[in-house]
């Protein structure tokens, strides 16, 4: 009786009491969050190494008769070792590249051929570029003691980025571990479906699909397709023994990334080969680079796998807004996570 004489006073009573469940509910959830936060990275990415290697760990694991752990051990170290093996080389290149330019600024060798006239006439920049490159040309420690703090900045950044990229290698190492681990526990798939019911209902199992189906075409078909590429790219730099090859490899990788591709680092490259090689050779290497070039036209109808590809608008907004937010790894994590919210917005508003 006196429940139905005060209904105020138990609407306030229930409104309060949902209210401190909300704010433990969150807090826990926040505090969570925290404690996973240095992890979130590697775990992110060991999903997505988990979603891509799916496909594979299901067959090899028919093929060795359901020994899991098996299958998902050999995924593992083939995975690490096609990974961490090239990436060793680019890096230690890259390093030795930075040293020797270093070298050459401290030492004076560096000879800046004098400018042609005809940038003058360039729009806007023209003029600034020709005195800058003029000033180097005939005195090159003036330019250094005129530009010295953009110089610095410009070095600190270089260095950044080069142990940014040593980083985050490791964090892929360590994603392809937690990976195999992922692929073992049962009853994730069903999880990941569950997930989506709660938060789309009905629709929840054409969430996960399409989720899947992102990333795996995303992540093959053309993050997986840029590093391939750059890789045969920096391994032909290397044995042709072109200068810097580590900078040059890691450039056509993100050019390759934001889908512009590796050919404004390949002709430079060529000429390069052209001035300083026989004929017969530089003729040989810039076959081999032009193949290596077009290598993504033969991997990307394969590994892309079916259904409507992302626009290319999609994959460039996203790695160049990641590169900006998180950094090198951005370009990889801006590129998936925006495919991933463009293909389930369309598969929300074609429902």
């Amino acid at each position: 009786m006196n429940d139905l004489q005060n209904p105020l006073g138990n609407t306030i009573k229930t409104s309060i009491e949902v209210s401190i469940r909300l704010l433990f509910f969150f807090l826990l959830v926040a505090w969570c969050l925290m404690i996973l936060y240095p992890f979130l990275t590697p775990i992110f990415w060991g999903v997505i190494f988990a979603v891509v290697f799916s496909p594979l760990y299901l067959s090899l694991s028919k093929l060795l008769g359901g020994r899991t752990r098996l299958s998902a051990s050999i995924i593992v170290i083939i995975s690490l070792s096609l990974i961490l093996i090239p990436s060793y080389y680019l890096i230690k290149s890259l390093a030795s590249s930075i040293i020797e330019i270093k070298d050459e600024l401290t030492s004076g060798s560096i000879r800046i051929p004098i400018p042609d006239e005809r940038i003058k006439t360039w729009p806007l920049v023209g003029d600034q570029i020709y005195k800058i490159w003029e000033l180097g040309s005939k005195n090159l420690e003036e330019l250094f003691s005129a530009y010295r703090n953009q110089l610095a900045a410009a070095g600190k950044f270089t260095v950044n980025v080069v142990l940014g990229i040593g980083k985050d290698i490791l964090l892929f190492g360590v994603a392809i571990i937690i990976s195999g681990i992922l692929l073992t526990v049962k009853g994730t798939n069903e999880m990941t479906r569950k997930f989506y019911g709660k938060l789309v209902g009905d629709r929840g199992d054409n969430f996960a699909d399409v989720s899947t189906r992102t990333i795996q075409n995303v992540t093959k078909g053309i993050l997986g397709v840029a590093v391939i590429q750059s890789i045969l790219l920096g391994i032909i730099f290397i044995v042709a023994d072109v200068p810097y090859s580590g900078v040059w490899a890691i450039l056509c990788l993100l050019l390759s990334v934001i889908q512009i591709g590796p050919l404004p680092i390949i002709i430079p490259v060529i000429i390069y080969l052209f001035a300083n090689s026989t004929p017969l050779a530089a003729t040989v290497w810039t076959i081999l680079l032009i193949l290596a070039s077009l290598s993504d036209n033969l991997l990307k109808p394969y590994l892309l796998g079916k259904g409507a590809p992302v626009p290319m608008l999609v994959i460039f907004l996203g790695s160049i807004g990641g590169f900006i937010l998180s950094g090198f790894i951005g370009l990889f994590t801006g590129a998936i996570i925006l495919s991933l919210g463009y293909k389930l917005f369309l598969a929300w508003i074609n429902e």
